[in-house]
C-alpha cells in the first residue's frame, strides 16, 4: 500500500522537480521512501547540514527557474533553514521547504520540547518565508502542494514552507480516494507575465530618445524573468552605458563596448564613475539596494529615471521614478524596444567616447594589479588565471565578502545568461560550497568554479564530502589570507585597531587543501605566483572535485573606497562608521 510520502514524491516529480536537497529524519522518512521508488524522475541529494540544503536548492532554482526543493526534519533540522530561506526571500528565488513536524495530536506538547524536538515551526517560518502552511489533513495536502508551487513561482518569487506532521506523512494513501493533479503553469518562474500600459511604455520610450547620456542598470530580476537575451538586444540598440548589480551579472555580455561591469562598492571602478554622469538611469529588475545604489547616493537628484519591476512596491521605495513600468522584465523590455522603433546605437558619440575612455583607464589599473609578482599573492593575479580557463558554459559560484568583488571585477560574463551565482539576498558567508553542489547536480556537464575566502570556506568545509561522494566537477578556489579581510580593514581604518579578525596564528594555520584531500578531493596548495597556472591546470583537468588553496596578501581588497583610504595614510583622521553612511533621502526624479 502506498503512503503519503509517495503522494508527495509523485507530486514533486509531476511538478518537474528533478532534485531534492536535504537531511532525513524519522518524521520525514516516508518522503525519502517515496523518492526512492521514483529515481528515474526525481533524486535526493544528501547534504551534511540543513543550512546547506537550502543553499544547494537556491542554486538549483537560479539555474533552472524551477523552485528549489529542500527537506528537513522537525526541530533541529527545521531551525537551520532560515539562513537559506532569507537568502531566497531577499533575492526573489523560488524555493519550497518540506518540513517535518510532530504528529497532529502532539502539537499542544510542542512548547519547551515536551514532545521531543518540538517548537512553534509555523510562526518561525512565517517570519522568513513568502508564506508557510501547516498541513491539517491528508485531504488538504495535494492542494497545499499545488499552492506552494504557485506562490513560490508567482511574482515576486520566493521561498515557502510546507510543514507536514509525522502521522500524515506515514498514513496510507488511497489513490482511488485522493487523486492528484498538478498545475503545469507553476513549474518555473515567472508563474504569470504582465506588462505595463501602452501609454507608460510610450512615455518611457520618449524619455530614452531625449536622453544624451542614458544608462541601463540590470539587476537579478533580469535573470528571474529569463530575459538576458532580450535585455542584451535592447542594450545593443539603446546606445548607452550598461552596468549590472552582482546578481544581475550576465544580463549582457561584459565584452560589449557599452558594458562597464558591476555597479557595487565591490565592483567596477568604471561603473561607479560613469553612472554618476548619466542623465537617465533605467533600473531594470533592480530594487536599487544599498550596494547597487551606492549607499543610496543613486539616483542623483538631477537624473531622470525609469523603473522596470514586477513588484509594485519597488516603484518609489527609495525615490519617485520619472516613469514607473510595472510588469515582467522580459515583456516590458520587448515592448519598450518595439516602441523605440529603431536603433539609437551610435547616435551619442560623445557619451560612447566617454564610456570608452573611463573603461580604458580602469583596465589599465586592473592590468597593473594582475601583473603583480608579490608574495603573498595578489588576488587579481589568481582571478586572471581563472578567467583564462573558464568556458562560456562554466558556472561561477561566489561566496560573500571580498570574493564577490574579485569575481565581479576580473571574471567577465562572456554571454547573456546566469553563469554567475552570487548570494546577495543576505550576503552571508558559507554559500559557495553548497551552492556548487546544487549547480553541479543541475548542470552535470558543466565545470563549476567557486571562489571563497578562508573565512567563508570554513563555514561549510564538511560539505566537501558531498562533492566527493557525487564526484562533482567542482574547482573550489580558496583565497586564504588568514584573516576576515573585510573586518580587518574596517577595524583598522575606522578604529585604528584590529581586534577580532584573525583566523590563524603562527602556531595554528588551517590547511584547506590538506583537509580537502582528507575528505576525498584533490587538494593543491599555492604560495608563489608562478605556480598558480599549473595548479589551476591540474584542478581543471581533474575528473572530480578539487580545492586550490592560494595564500594571498592580507592587505588586498577589491573595495575602491578602502584602497583610497589605505593610500591616504594611517595618521589621517577618519570618520567613525556611523558617519560613513548618511541617512537615505527619498528623492523625486525629474524629466529631461
Amino acid at each position: 500500500m502506498a503512503h503519503i510520502g509517495d503522494l508527495v514524491a509523485e507530486m514533486l516529480a509531476q511538478q518537474g522537480t528533478e532534485l531534492v536537497f536535504g537531511m532525513p529524519g524519522g518524521q520525514t522518512t516516508a518522503l525519502h521512501d517515496g523518492i526512492s521508488r521514483r529515481t528515474d524522475r526525481i533524486r535526493h541529494i544528501l547534504m551534511r547540514d540543513e543550512r546547506n540544503a537550502a543553499y544547494a536548492a537556491d542554486a538549483y532554482a537560479r539555474l533552472t527557474g524551477k523552485p528549489g526543493v529542500c527537506d528537513v526534519t522537525v526541530g533541529p533540522g527545521a531551525n537551520l533553514l532560515p539562513a537559506g530561506f532569507l537568502e531566497a526571500l531577499n533575492a526573489s528565488i523560488p524555493m519550497i521547504g518540506i518540513v517535518g513536524e510532530l504528529p497532529l495530536d502532539w502539537l499542544p506538547l510542542k512548547e519547551k520540547g515536551i514532545a521531543s524536538q518540538g517548537f512553534d515551526q509555523l510562526s518561525f517560518f512565517q517570519s522568513c518565508s513568502k508564506q508557510a502552511w501547516l498541513v491539517p489533513s491528508i485531504a488538504a495536502l495535494p492542494e497545499l502542494i499545488r499552492t506552494a508551487y504557485r506562490v513560490a513561482t508567482a511574482p515576486r518569487p520566493g521561498p515557502v514552507a510546507l510543514i507536514i506532521p509525522h502521522d500524515i506523512f506515514d498514513a496510507e494513501w488511497d489513490e482511488e480516494t485522493i487523486r492528484i493533479a498538478v498545475d503545469d503553469r507553476s513549474v518555473r518562474t515567472p508563474y504569470l507575465r504582465s506588462t505595463a500600459p501602452g501609454g507608460a511604455i510610450a512615455e518611457a520610450a520618449e524619455l530614452i530618445r531625449k536622453a544624451k547620456r542614458p544608462a541601463l542598470v540590470c539587476g537579478g530580476g533580469v535573470h528571474g524573468s529569463d530575459a538576458a537575451k532580450e535585455v542584451t538586444a535592447f542594450a545593443d540598440r539603446l546606445g548607452g552605458l550598461v552596468v549590472t548589480s552582482l546578481s544581475g551579472k550576465g544580463s549582457v555580455p561584459e565584452t560589449r563596448p557599452y558594458a562597464a561591469g558591476v555597479l557595487n562598492p565591490l565592483g567596477s571602478w568604471a561603473a561607479i564613475e560613469l553612472i554618476k554622469e548619466a542623465d537617465l538611469v533605467i533600473w531594470c529588475g533592480s530594487k536599487v539596494s544599498q550596494n547597487t545604489g551606492m549607499n543610496w547616493s543613486l539616483p542623483t537628484p538631477e537624473q531622470a529615471t525609469i523603473t522596470i519591476d514586477c513588484d509594485p512596491l519597488e516603484h518609489g521605495r527609495t525615490f519617485r521614478p520619472t516613469v514607473p513600468l510595472l510588469g515582467d522584465v522580459r515583456e516590458i523590455v520587448t515592448a519598450l524596444d518595439r516602441s523605440l522603433g529603431g536603433s539609437l546605437a551610435g547616435t551619442r558619440a560623445e557619451w560612447d567616447s566617454r564610456i570608452a575612455e573611463v573603461k580604458a583607464e580602469g583596465e589599465r589599473a586592473k592590468a597593473e594589479e594582475i601583473a603583480s609578482e608579490s608574495i603573498p599573492i595578489s588576488p587579481p593575479r589568481v582571478m586572471a588565471e581563472i578567467a583564462k580557463r573558464l568556458d562560456e558554459d562554466d558556472i561561477v559560484v561566489s561566496d560573500a565578502s571580498f570574493a564577490a568583488g574579485w569575481i565581479a571585477q576580473f571574471l567577465p560574463a562572456k554571454k547573456p545568461g546566469r553563469q554567475f551565482i552570487y548570494a546577495r539576498g543576505q550576503g552571508g558567508l558559507g554559500y559557495s560550497v553548497p551552492g556548487a553542489i546544487g549547480a553541479a547536480a543541475t548542470r552535470p556537464d558543466a565545470r563549476i568554479v567557486t571562489v571563497a575566502g578562508d573565512g567563508a570556506f570554513s563555514y561549510t568545509i564538511g560539505e566537501l564530502a558531498t562533492q566527493a561522494q557525487f564526484n562533482q566537477r567542482v574547482v573550489n578556489v580558496v583565497i586564504n589570507n588568514g584573516r576576515l579581510g573585510w573586518i580587518q580593514l574596517w577595524q583598522e581604518i575606522f578604529f585604528k585597531n584590529v581586534q577580532s579578525a584573525m583566523l590563524e596564528t603562527q602556531s595554528v594555520q588551517p590547511g584547506f587543501a590538506a583537509a580537502a584531500a582528507g575528505l576525498g578531493l584533490k587538494g593543491i596548495y599555492v604560495d608563489k605566483p608562478d605556480d598558480i597556472a599549473a595548479a589551476l591546470d591540474e584542478a581543471f583537468a581533474h575528473d572530480g572535485p578539487s580545492v586550490v588553496e592560494v595564500r594571498i596578501d592580507d592587505r588586498a581588497t577589491p573595495i575602491h573606497s578602502f584602497k583610497r583610504r589605505m593610500k591616504e595614510g594611517a595618521d589621517k583622521p577618519r570618520p567613525r562608521p556611523g558617519t560613513v553612511y548618511k541617512l537615505r533621502e527619498w528623492k523625486v526624479s525629474p524629466g529631461l
